[in-house]
């Protein structure tokens, strides 16, 4: 699992859980449209955008105690903002792959506070 859960308790400890739910949703729900539109942003070379793209995504990602998609974005954040096209598409890889996990983590956690 990519969630540390005892720091994803600790950072929602102070939320409701119908809430919580809502914000896993959020995510899962999105997920898909922005990585689209970070692949779109890499396939026009359109650095600004990238690194306020995966700058964003990578601040939800953070919310889930979830560091290797988080790192991946803050990678492609960097790249962005050093205006580097240099490996963008295997980073790019490495962050769908890893938020697609982190959204299954995420539906299994789900599952403790939807009650």
């Amino acid at each position: 699992m990519l969630i540390d859960k005892e720091k994803f308790q600790e950072n929602f400890k102070h939320f409701d859980n119908e809430l919580i739910v809502e914000i896993i949703d959020m995510f899962i729900n999105e997920r898909d449209e922005r990585l689209k539109t970070i692949k779109q942003n890499i396939d026009d070379k359109d650095m600004d955008a990238l690194k306020f793209n995966a700058h964003s995504i990578k601040g939800v990602i953070a919310n889930f105690m979830a560091d290797v998609p988080r790192d991946h974005a803050k990678a492609l954040e960097f790249k962005g903002k050093e205006n580097d096209t240099d490996g963008l598409d295997e980073l790019f890889a490495k962050l769908d792959k890893s938020t697609l996990e982190l959204a299954e983590n995420l539906k299994e956690i789900r599952i403790i506070y939807d009650k």
